[in-house]
């Protein structure tokens, strides 16, 4: 059985930087970042990614994989995520997983079954065909949407390979996807959860501490820099909190102080999305305290055994 990995999640600004590489550098374990926006190149600011110096602390992985002006999956994520925690593994280190992006989160600790229907190549390679469209995407994840909710509900419009597969598989039989008889897939590691989290009042002031920082920092720079090396404004990666609501400022639409209002705004909504998501996984540790969530990750290192 593979070792037992470590994952640290909770809302943006809750502390799980700083308190990651803490655990990393005491317990030998190496950073594997889950946060679908680290990934890009070029977008630091505007992300909170760990900084060189924090970089350097503890090696990090899955970050600046991705340029920006490309599209990235879930699927591709896990993909590479686990190929990141094997080579980990393999050099005697512990991973530690280290975000909030629930998508990433839920694909990995409970892998989907695509059902026992055999792949339809010329049904596949129709649906592959409007993916590639403009706004292919999201024309198949309504599609989806409309003959199978649940199944839509739990994946990303970016996965486009489940989502392709699951239509394939409804317009094969005529039944939806979540209607299907499921194997049940293990996780790919045995992992320990724990979400850091803080009283509402109290994150949602880090919450606009943070964006004024980045601001200060030089966000609205960033996202110029962006957009004058050829990033479309509309791509997926300029979609995240702080870009999208820059652009238009940028253009004059509205002024620095009212994107500044917008951001925060933005962000503080996006937490109480992340804690929606998080309270429906099961397993999660809650707690406040970063040794709380210590001393939950180590229990049974001493005597040289884990529980699963």
């Amino acid at each position: 059985m593979s070792e037992m990995i470590w994952i640290l999640t909770g809302p943006t600004a809750s502390g799980k930087t700083d308190l990651s590489l803490d655990l990393a550098e005491k317990y030998d374990c190496e950073i594997v970042c889950m946060d679908s926006m680290q990934i890009y190149r070029g977008m630091d600011i505007g992300t909170a990614k760990p900084t060189k110096a924090e970089q350097a602390r503890v090696p990090h992985h899955m970050l600046d994989i991705v340029d920006p002006r490309e599209s990235y999956s879930v699927a591709q994520w896990v993909e590479d995520a686990c190929a990141c925690i094997r080579e980990i593994q393999n050099r005697g280190k512990r991973a530690l997983l280290v975000g909030g992006t629930g998508f990433y989160l839920r694909a990995l600790r409970h892998p989907m079954a695509m059902g026992n229907v055999p792949a339809v190549p010329e049904i596949r390679r129709e649906l592959e065909a409007v993916a590639e469209q403009p706004d292919g995407k999201a024309r198949l994840h309504r599609q989806l949407a409309e003959v199978d909710p649940p199944t839509a509900e739990r994946l990303h419009v970016n996965d486009v390979r489940r989502v392709i597969r699951a239509l394939e598989v409804w317009r094969a039989t005529g039944i939806p996807f979540s209607r299907q008889a499921q194997a049940e897939t293990p996780p790919p590691f045995p992992s320990r959860c724990a979400a850091l989290t803080l009283p509402r009042d109290v994150l949602y002031r880090r919450i606009d501490l943070r964006v004024e920082k980045m601001l200060e920092a030089g966000l609205a720079e960033e996202v110029r820099g962006l957009l004058d090396s050829g990033v479309p404004e509309d791509c997926q990666s300029m979609k995240g909190l702080g870009y999208k609501e820059l652009v238009p400022c940028l253009r004059g639409e509205f002024s620095p102080e009212e994107a500044k209002a917008a951001i925060q705004q933005g962000s503080r909504h996006y937490a109480k999305r992340q804690l929606t998501w998080l309270r429906a996984e099961k397993d999660l540790f809650w707690a406040e305290d970063g040794s709380a969530i210590e001393s939950f990750f180590t229990e049974g290192l001493n005597d040289g055994h884990e529980r699963i």
